[in-house]
């Protein structure tokens, strides 16, 4: 396969072959969940199954990979399944426009993947979908919080129980434990202390249809960038078995 050349002078066809036969479900479609998609894609992982409510917004021009003048408006996973296209045009994409909570997971899970990518940045949301893998048995990446942070030499990964630093790893791992769970899920996280940044309280029910608030934090384009490119490393590996 020659779009692949290069990936399998690396690490060879037979895992290259494992990739174009695995299935990934990716949930969120923001800064860290579009670019760990794309990654994904150019990996030759077969089976893509993208989960976002959201549409384009002039406030994701600044990070989100989706995010183009011509793009704004539009649902995030109509979007990357075009891009998909263009990138490795045999890769079977599913999506779902759905927000993604414990009502919804009989529809995003009715064929369980390899792998899921939890880039979900909503709490309660967020922890749903951990204790569902976890119960089921479902590898799961997530990834913790990468706004307001500014230094990439503390972007780190492992398990979310022995991560440090991180207010949102925290709380998630209390709620976890209320759950019987203590161990097992992969993450991606920054140790950088979090910033006190102004925030722009937004109506959740403009995205989500949920009628909650909530806060805009401030963010970079590389460290949502570094972050959903380290989740599709990490989780490549896991799915051919190492490079």
């Amino acid at each position: 396969m020659e779009r692949l050349f290069c990936t399998e002078l690396l690490i060879g066809k037979e895992k290259v072959l494992k990739l174009k036969h695995s299935f990934v479900t990716v949930i969120g479609l923001g800064a860290v969940g579009g670019f760990a998609t794309e990654a994904l894609a150019r990996l030759g992982v077969g089976h893509l199954r993208l989960v976002d409510y959201d549409k384009l917004k002039a406030t994701n021009l600044n990070r989100n990979i989706l995010a183009l003048e011509h793009s704004l408006g539009r649902p995030k996973v109509e979007v990357m399944k075009e891009r998909i296209s263009g990138i490795s045009p045999a890769c079977k994409v599913e999506v779902l426009q759905v927000f993604a909570a414990a009502d919804s997971f009989g529809t995003i899970f009715s064929e369980t993947p390899d792998l899921v990518i939890d880039a979900i940045d909503a709490l309660n949301p967020k922890v749903q979908l951990l204790v569902y893998c976890h119960e089921n048995r479902v590898p799961v990446f997530s990834s913790m919080g990468a706004a307001t942070r500014t230094r990439v030499q503390h972007v780190k990964s492992g398990d979310l129980f022995k991560s440090h630093g991180c207010p949102l790893a925290r709380e998630i791992r209390s709620r976890l434990r209320r759950n019987g769970i203590k161990k097992g899920i992969f993450c991606v996280y920054s140790d950088e202390a979090v910033r006190k940044t102004p925030r722009m309280i937004m109506n959740e029910e403009d995205d989500y249809q949920r009628g909650r608030q909530r806060s805009k934090l401030g963010s970079l384009p590389t460290i949502p960038a570094i972050f959903g490119l380290l989740l599709a490393h990490y989780a490549a590996e896991h799915l051919c078995g190492g490079f």
